[in-house]
């Protein structure tokens, strides 16, 4: 019989689960401003970017649709593992060449591990949350949950973007240090106490399903607001770093990272200091950033100003985080503790989603147009998604019974 976990281990193992989310959230977001050198190197352009970016997308969903919820069944450390196995699986794939297979069975390994880490480790850092304060409110886990997803893709961008620009071998320095992060946090999964208790009668395979029980109108809107928080970050993390660099004409590696850093850093910080407000009230907050940010992106481009251009990226990036987390806290509060793994991955699996289908559209649309003209179709299509999102979540109907898709 396992002992129970003492306050201390719980404490400990939730900060090591949170470190471990944003060191995997960062690595994915690695090549992001080194994509300008990849295009340099070896002549790729912004199309061959997106696809590359398409194929992580891909990992992502493959993943979450096969194996984001079965940590409800094996328990959470055993998917977290294999997952980070997975990342430092594609640290060594990226340091072995940047051949255009390479990157991109590289960029899929990392979608792989992501997909199965991002629903296991929130799951995970509730339930050490709830362990170790079974009497407090939500608060910690939520900030730090999202935090951690938000943080560190904006602080992989960062990183990478700095030692892209000061450290030697700029395709080889960034993956070398996140090997030995990995590494690092592998270790400290398997000293964290497991939350999920063995199941007899686990139950018969299937891939993962979009389902959670109560308000099917609470959480379309939720599932809805996800999409469109990551539809902003999936722009930014594929094409505004060739943007920056080709039509603003700003070279630097460093400013590349820290423009995706500012969109990325802005949602935590949002994130971090909205956890005294009301779901309804982080929904609100969230679209009209959201909605006024991408807005004025758009102008700074039209423009041709930085400054606008990454005003609008940290305004839009305030409302995706804010309207990101109170999604997150509304499906994990309708969602069983038994079922929790699996009604997360299917929030994240719609959220992916955004992040790969807008980005690729446009990487193709900007082959037969402007950068500015397609971005400022895909501000219009947003802005009334975000408007579909608000109508949504005015609708408060009766509990009702599960909803699958």
């Amino acid at each position: 019989m396992t002992a129970t976990p003492t306050p201390a281990r719980l404490h400990a193992g939730f900060w090591a689960i949170a470190l471990t989310f944003l060191t995997a959230m960062a690595f994915s977001t690695v090549p992001t401003p080194l994509y300008p050198l990849y295009m340099a190197r070896d002549g790729f352009s912004t199309f061959v970017v997106t696809v590359v970016f398409a194929a992580y997308a891909a990992g992502v969903v493959a993943s979450l649709l096969l194996a984001g919820h079965v940590s409800d069944w094996f328990g959470r450390r055993r998917v977290l593992i294999p997952a980070l196995l997975l990342e430092l699986l594609a640290a060594v794939l990226f340091l072995t060449g940047t051949s255009l297979p390479v990157l991109l069975l590289a960029r899929f390994v990392t979608g792989l591990g992501v997909g199965m880490i991002t629903a296991t480790a929130t799951a995970h850092l509730q339930e050490l949350h709830a362990a170790h304060r079974p009497e407090a409110s939500r608060r910690r886990f939520e900030v730090v949950s999202t935090a951690a997803n938000s943080g560190g893709l904006g602080l992989g961008t960062l990183v990478a973007g700095l030692l892209a620009q000061y450290a030697p071998a700029p395709l080889r320095t960034p993956y070398l240090v996140f090997l030995v992060l990995l590494v690092l946090s592998v270790v400290a999964v398997a000293l964290t106490p497991e939350t999920v208790p063995p199941r007899v009668d686990r139950p018969a395979y299937r891939p993962q399903r979009i389902r959670a029980h109560g308000d099917r109108t609470r959480y379309l809107a939720a599932a809805a607001g996800a999409f469109a928080s990551f539809a902003v970050f999936g722009v930014f993390t594929a094409l505004a770093p060739s943007f920056v660099a080709g039509t603003l004409h700003h070279t630097s590696r460093a400013l590349a990272g820290a423009v995706v850093f500012a969109v990325f850093g802005s949602a935590a910080v949002a994130q971090s200091l909205t956890g005294g407000l009301s779901g309804p009230a982080r929904t609100a907050l969230g679209l009209l950033a959201q909605a006024g940010g991408v807005l004025t992106l758009v102008a700074g481009m039209h423009a041709g100003s930085l400054a606008v251009f990454v005003a609008g990226g940290v305004v839009s990036g305030v409302g995706a985080g804010v309207l990101f987390k109170a999604s997150v806290g509304a499906v994990a509060a309708m969602a069983a503790p038994a079922e929790r793994g699996e009604a997360l991955a299917g929030l994240f699996l719609v959220a992916y989603l955004g992040i790969g289908v807008p980005a690729v559209v446009l990487g193709v649309a900007t082959a037969l147009a402007g950068p500015v003209t397609v971005m400022t179709w895909f501000a219009g299509v947003l802005v009334l998604l975000l408007a579909a999102v608000a109508l949504l979540s005015r609708e408060r109907g009766p509990s009702r019974a599960p909803v699958t898709v």
